[in-house]
């Protein structure tokens, strides 16, 4: 029963570990006396050994050390055996010192007391390791293991190589550990070798190696990346070894080695801001958000919430999701210097209680429309929240004599080619122009796609991809630039802190990556074979959707600043008067009007550069009607 599946009866362990105890008791006195032991003793050896069986017995009910299942003997398990023996010695011992004042005389000698202690905890968990790994010999045969490479030779990779051990409903064999220490290389650790990197192909080449564990807690992104695509070619799973901090009270689970994700091959290295300098913007301040539900908006509720600003205002029209994030601050944080403002931007009445009830010094505007072929079909919409929210915002900033003004935007409103985009950069040129003549600083931050925002790609291609697919692709030539959302927010906060009035940042977003190899990606990384498992089909570009995003208009260039992963944009300036009177014409055409063609045509005589792609408004670009 021991070895078998099925599991051992309680009584029986129970009965082993009795009878482990008699053996402990016995050898202990061999060997205190030598193989040899004296009648005065074997006199009472039945009441020394009927006393100790009886304490064990108790102690062993109590604490239900019968109780676990052995093959799946875990450390808890050890350490509370370890417990109970230990507990029964000091009894032994307490007995022993009440005896020799009652009778002079000590009930159990002490050497025998420390020599059970001894044989009996080791017996007892020795044999409770011999039957789990006995076991696991049994069931996890070397044919039925699957290989398993751990890089990292360091605490990390032992924590993960024990986690494998421990989980008894894994069927991995540790085939190798790889290091980059040159002093590590050729030597072994708890049993197995240690590589270099250069030899890791020729061991998946080797080898059928089901998963690479990356346990090196600070692996930079380049050296992450060549790893997993090394990984890819040979159809070897890549998991990930989370933080320490993250590890459940300081131990880390199989579980808990999560895969790499999609995310982990588009990221960069981390970035480095300059946070004494947005401290200093914070201190004392109250800053409100608008979106602060959204994706970006949320995000930049989280890093904002750990400096010392006076008060946080969340502004949202999005119900469920700014209750969530009130909840997670809550949870996080406890206090009362956070205020939820439940409304909707476009309601000028509303937000004017907002700004006079809470008085923001500092805001950062995130709330937008940002669908490209929902806006495409509702033009209506995409003015009414994209352009007048953000003039109703920017101008009682202006009112209330708010300090800075942080607008962010997109990469689509770079050469228009649909209305979200000129939308988009229509509440840009306002921004931009309101800061000649006022006390507010308004500044502009623009990039491009952020992984996992809403509407991002990447969660609409899980979900094919747990459904079976297929993935779904406008166009197998499209590209896109793609930045982590805690990366777009650090930089939206840094170009905050520089920014002066009246500029548009713009990030380095690296190099524009093709959406269809982010699928293929997305599909191995799944475990799953293009064409076989899974299909991927091609559906068209989208109303307004251009095939390459740009991040600066042709006739713009860029001025560098301190921090090499933000330029400002040398964009065009316009008039205030001219701007605001385009801007309240074309506001008013969507009160009046119910014609989308109207509406257009005059967000292109704003933005003569926006130029409609794969839409109907495309015959306002050829005729101007």
């Amino acid at each position: 029963m021991l070895f078998t599946k099925q599991n051992t009866p309680r009584w029986l362990i129970f009965f082993i570990d009795i009878v482990i105890c008699i053996f402990s008791v016995i050898l202990a006195y061999l060997l205190r006396f030598n193989f040899s032991i004296p009648q005065t003793e074997l006199d009472t050896l039945h009441k020394v050994l009927l006393f100790i069986l009886l304490v064990r017995s108790i102690s062993f009910v109590i604490a239900k050390t019968y109780a676990g299942i052995i093959r799946y003997t875990t450390t808890g398990d050890v350490v509370r055996v370890f417990i109970v023996i230990l507990l029964g010695s000091v009894l032994f011992s307490i007995t022993n010192i009440i005896t020799f004042y009652l009778n002079a005389k000590f009930f159990i000698p002490f050497s025998i007391i420390i020599i059970d202690f001894i044989a009996t905890t080791l017996t007892l968990i020795g044999f409770r390791v011999l039957v789990k790994t006995t076991y696991l010999e049994i069931y996890n045969t070397a044919k039925q293991k699957r290989n398993v490479i751990i890089f990292g030779a360091g605490e990390s990779g032992i924590f993960a190589k024990r986690a494998l051990e421990r989980d008894a409903g894994t069927k991995y064999k540790v085939l190798a550990f790889i290091d980059n220490n040159s002093k590590k290389i050729g030597k072994k650790l708890e049993g197995i070798t240690i590589y270099s990197p250069n030899k890791l192909e020729e061991l998946l080449n080797a080898n059928a190696v089901a998963h690479i564990i990356l346990s090196i807690q600070k692996l930079n992104s380049k050296r992450k990346k060549e790893i997993i695509e090394t990984c890819l070619s040979y159809n070897t799973k890549v998991l990930n070894v989370p933080e320490v901090s993250k590890w459940i009270n300081g131990e880390l689970s199989f579980k808990q080695i999560k895969k790499i994700n999609i995310e982990d091959l588009l990221e960069r290295d981390v970035i480095k801001i300059n946070k004494k300098q947005i401290r200093k913007e914070f201190i004392g301040k109250n800053v409100l958000i608008t979106g602060a539900a959204g994706s970006i908006g949320s995000e930049l509720v989280r890093q904002i919430a750990v400096f010392p600003f006076n008060k946080l205002i969340l502004v949202d029209q999005a119900e469920s999701e700014l209750y969530n994030i009130e909840l997670e601050l809550f949870e996080k944080y406890h206090s009362g210097n956070f205020e939820i403002a439940l409304c909707d931007i476009r309601n000028k009445l509303r937000m004017q209680t907002v700004f006079e009830n809470f008085k923001p010094d500092i805001i950062y505007h995130a709330a937008a429309y940002k669908h490209v072929p929902m806006m495409e079909n509702n033009p209506y919409e995409s003015v009414f929240t994209n352009i007048e929210g953000t003039k109703i915002i920017a101008d009682l900033a202006i009112e209330h004599k708010v300090k800075k003004f942080v607008m962010i935007s997109t990469d689509k409103a770079v050469n228009p080619t649909n209305v979200m985009g000129a939308s988009k950069r229509i509440a840009e040129i306002y921004i931009q122009s309101l800061n000649q003549k006022n006390i507010t600083r308004f500044i502009t931050t623009r990039f491009g796609n952020v992984l996992g925002s809403n509407g991002s790609v990447i969660p609409l291609f899980k979900k094919q991809i747990d459904k079976g697919g297929p993935i779904t692709i406008t166009h197998p030539k499209v590209t896109r630039y793609f930045m982590t959302i805690p990366e777009s927010c650090q930089l939206v906060l840094e170009a905050g802190s520089i920014g002066k009035g009246g500029e548009i940042f713009i990030f380095d977003m690296g190099k524009s990556v093709k959406i269809v190899d982010v699928a293929k990606k997305m599909i191995k990384l799944s475990g799953l074979t293009l064409g076989k498992d899974i299909s991927i089909v091609y559906i068209g570009l989208r109303p307004g959707e251009k095939l390459y995003e740009e991040l600066l208009n042709d006739q713009e260039n860029t001025i560098p600043t301190h921090y090499q992963k933000i330029m400002i944009a040398k964009v065009k300036k316009y008039e205030l008067e001219t701007v605001s009177e385009n801007i309240d014409a074309l506001i008013s055409l969507i009160k009046i009007h119910k014609d989308n063609f109207k509406i257009v045509k005059k967000m292109k005589e704003i933005v003569p550069e926006f130029k409609s792609q794969n839409s109907v408004f495309e015959k306002l670009d050829v005729n101007g009607n």
